[in-house]
């Protein structure tokens, strides 16, 4: 290879200073060099400035030596005059100290700093997916936007956490506002959209599943009926007669259950209902009442927040649950398959009896006990005593047990949760037991048995009852007449106990108007 041979194409810039010398001591394509052929060097580049001892930096000067070139960018730290590495040093991590989570001077950790003028930063939407990689998502992929779309953002979520307890992958928590959100990255699956009670689910097909032919007519079909009351002395602070307690009890009594599933209020709320799994008799009498608001209780059915209160491994736990109906029908439909639900898959498979409790809707806590209750009537969360729903009246009880309020339960319909309206389950079909106050006098619960084994939680428990045959089965069946038909004015897609478990979401968006992809559209 010759002195005046070409350098190879990919030769370093440096590499390739000699071909380019036209003798003058410049350069085609020195950065060095101004376009009036005098000489300005980069900010932290050694100059021309004539002194002996510095190099020129153009790579071709007077010394001879060869030496490499700025970018144009700043000077390595590392680095000194002669492009030599000098001594690296780390930073000690520092210990015992939290990230800094603010950000600089107080600024949010996510704030961008002098953006470029008319430059919008935002970050992209779910869109962006199919710019960069020209792939469509097929309309029968569902994901948990969707369900985002149609029911909670919709405002339909009955806050039941059936979403929760069916996503494999965790993905799905809890928000400040009570409703469900996605905590990571959703895979698509759809199981979150395919188990929802006001999504994917057709709950009069579950009915039908669990229950048999005749669970769609009437009060269902059920094995019998009674009206009841515990006679022990804690009855007082129970709902009506206290019998879902006193079965509870029995249960943990005889060793059939390891824990309950059930509301107590918030340490920091009053009148708040949260889950909590009660594991022995005196916290089940503890925690007797009803509060009237969701606890997303299938959302907490992941055992190891439970493990300190369970002396069984998880997987070889027992679990009775009260709910809603919206609740038990979610469950049912979980445990009718073999999948696996993530983190609560052993709770999932755990629950053994069921307890609904009759309903006609439930309410959003914030707007009936903050503003109906406390802003509208005056009435502070702290005197309330005891809430009650009987006879289509909002009953309101100080802690003497004298009444604050006796009104219409319509007019607190603001408050109630949308997605209630199209329940037509106020029985409880899919349930193991119904426990309510109609169909029964003061201070007695209407007890409906409608599988084997709520016969075997009522067996083990009548002996300590005080029961007589369902007094009024006429006041169910009416009530239940009522929610049907309030359901069937409120529901897009057509009742019908006989079309397929599950609704396709372009099926649902054709019925109720919602988006199809909203993904695609950066929801």
């Amino acid at each position: 290879m010759t002195d005046d041979a070409d350098p190879p194409a990919d030769a370093a810039p440096e590499l390739a200073e000699d071909a380019a010398d036209d003798g003058s001591g410049s350069f085609e394509g020195d950065r060095n060099t101004t376009d009036s052929g005098g000489d300005r060097p980069l900010p932290g580049v050694p100059g021309d400035g004539g002194d002996a001892d510095e190099c020129c930096g153009t790579g071709a000067c007077a010394c001879g030596v060869s030496r490499p070139r700025s970018d144009g960018g700043a000077t390595p730290a590392n680095v000194d005059a002669d492009g030599s590495l000098g001594d690296v040093t780390f930073t000690d991590p520092a210990e015992g100290v939290s990230q800094d989570v603010d950000g600089h001077d107080g600024d949010p950790p996510d704030q961008r700093v002098n953006p470029p003028e008319g430059v919008d930063l935002d970050t992209p939407g779910y869109g962006i997916r199919e710019e960069m990689n020209d792939v469509e998502t097929p309309d029968e992929k569902t994901w948990f936007m969707e369900l985002d779309e149609a029911v909670i953002q919709d405002g339909r979520c009955i806050q039941c956490g059936t979403c929760v307890a069916a996503c494999p992958s965790d993905s799905i928590g809890v928000g400040e506002d009570d409703l469900p959100e996605l905590v990571k990255m959703c895979t698509g699956c759809s199981l979150c959209w395919d188990f929802c009670p006001r999504g994917g689910l057709r709950y009069e097909r579950q009915w039908k599943i669990t229950g048999g032919e005749d669970n769609v007519k009437g009060a269902g079909d059920p094995i019998t009926e009674f009206s009841a009351r515990v006679t022990d002395d804690w009855r007082a602070d129970a709902q009506d007669g206290g019998v879902v307690t006193a079965i509870l009890t029995h249960l943990l009594a005889a060793d059939e259950i390891d824990g309950a599933l059930i509301a107590t209020e918030s340490d920091d709320e009053p009148w708040k209902a949260e889950s909590f799994l009660a594991t022995t008799p005196e916290e089940c009498v503890e925690n007797a009442g009803s509060f009237y608001n969701q606890t997303l209780a299938l959302g907490n059915l992941d055992l190891d927040r439970w493990a300190h209160k369970l002396d069984v491994p998880l997987d070889e736990a027992s679990v009775a649950l009260v709910g809603t109906p919206c609740e038990i029908e979610g469950i049912r439909a979980l445990q009718d398959f073999g999948w696996d639900y993530g983190g609560q898959e052993a709770g999932v498979r755990a629950v053994e009896y069921t307890i609904a409790l009759m309903c006609t809707k439930n309410f959003n806590y914030h707007r009936l006990i903050g503003e109906q209750l406390a802003e509208k009537r005056g009435i502070s969360p702290e005197d309330i005593g005891k809430l009650d729903v009987l006879d289509g009246e909002m009953r309101v009880y100080d802690h003497d047990g004298a009444a604050l309020l006796v009104e219409d339960v319509e007019a607190f319909h603001d408050a109630a949760l949308k997605g209630c309206d199209e329940c037509a389950d106020f029985t409880g079909y899919a349930a193991d037991l119904t426990v309510g106050s109609v169909g029964s006098s003061d201070e007695y619960s209407s007890v409906i048995v409608r599988t084997e084994r709520g016969m075997e939680a009522w067996e083990l428990t009548e002996p300590d009852l005080d029961y007589h045959d369902l007094e009024d089965r006429g006041a169910i069946g009416g009530l239940q007449s009522w929610d049907k038909k309030k359901a069937f004015e409120s529901l897009e897609r057509p009742f019908d106990p006989d079309a397929p478990r599950f609704i396709d979401y372009t099926d649902h968006a054709d019925q109720y108007g919602t988006t199809v992809n909203p993904h695609e559209s950066d929801h």
